[in-house]
């Protein structure tokens, strides 16, 4: 984010890190993330970020603050710098969730005696829906592949995998051959924090899996360390999410989608059209793999269309003759 990129820096990152002691706190900070929360690689990363943020706006007062000497109206300070930036919410409430991590942390190590991040409030944040294709949209997605491209069968797999079972991108790229079970009909996901979790698939996207496998795959030399790896490059290599994002990408612009599609619109489409086709919230929390049923249960607000033709169908008073 721009913005966020502005932020304003008083000292370099090499002295924000060695001021203060505040690169010993970061350091472990990050190491309880990993190993006792058992975040992504991602979610830390934004975590240490925004800290770091954080220590650069203490070092850079005029007496330089270590995490012990920060007050809540040094953070109050601190976010209303943030906002005065043109941070959007969202990050700046992701911002918020660190810096009370982080001092939850410290407030476990003894490392401080009181949590100065405890008060803070969230800002109230709008629920927005996310972008959504329709069934005939991914039809024409997949119409859309040219079946006489050396890729082309690999990636007709990847399409009806990332749609049939609602994967997020990093599950796509991790996905192994041996997490594929033909007979049962199910694959093995490791999701955020390394929990794994069984997630059915289609007798469609199983054809098209064994047609890669069977394929174009095994005409590839595959490299040392990515023999079990579903899908590959032309290196015989493990696929990047920017390759992702670039298949799905030319795709709807070949099929002349003009919606902003991304691999996650294809997970929000999967759930979206099991929620409108009457599966059970719980089924779709269990597939997605979502701790809470509250993140589950935007989908049940995404199609105003379908919620008003049950209205129409099913209501006695919709004027609608059944």
């Amino acid at each position: 984010m721009k913005a966020d990129a502005n932020f304003a820096i008083h000292k370099s990152f090499f002295q924000v890190y060695t001021d203060m002691g505040w690169h010993i706190w970061i350091t472990g900070f990050a190491d309880y993330l990993r190993l006792e929360r058992s975040l992504s690689d991602n979610t830390i990363s934004a975590y240490v970020s925004d800290v770091e943020k954080l220590a650069t706006f203490a070092t850079g007062k005029q007496a330089g603050l270590s995490p012990r000497d920060i007050s809540q109206a040094d953070l109050l300070d601190f976010l209303h710098r943030i906002h005065s930036l043109g941070i959007g919410e969202h990050t700046q409430a992701r911002i918020i969730s660190g810096i009370r991590a982080f001092f939850r942390y410290l407030l476990m190590e003894d490392e401080v005696r009181k949590d100065p991040s405890a008060t803070l409030e969230l800002p109230r944040l709008g629920r927005k829906l996310p972008e959504v294709l329709s069934v005939h949209d991914i039809e024409r997605m997949i119409a859309a592949i040219d079946m006489s491209k050396v890729q082309s069968q690999r990636n007709r797999a990847i399409i009806e995998t990332l749609y049939g079972c609602g994967l997020r991108v990093s599950e796509l790229i991790q996905l192994k051959v041996s997490d594929v079970y033909m007979r049962e009909e199910f694959i093995k996901i490791t999701g955020k924090g390394n929990k794994q979790r069984m997630v059915p698939i289609g007798r469609e996207a199983l054809k098209h899996i064994r047609l890669y496998i069977s394929g174009s795959r095994n005409q590839l030399t595959i490299a040392r360390g990515f023999e079990d790896h579903l899908f590959l490059n032309r290196h015989g290599k493990s696929l990047s999410r920017v390759m992702i994002f670039g298949i799905i990408r030319e795709l709807c612009q070949t099929a002349g989608i003009q919606k902003k599609a991304s691999p996650h619109t294809l997970r929000h489409s999967f759930a979206t059209h099991l929620v409108e086709g009457g599966a059970d919230l719980r089924a779709v929390q269990d597939m997605l793999g979502h701790e809470s049923i509250t993140t589950t249960e935007i989908y049940t607000h995404l199609s105003r269309e379908y919620l008003r033709e049950n209205l129409l169908s099913y209501h006695p008073r919709s004027g609608r003759s059944n």
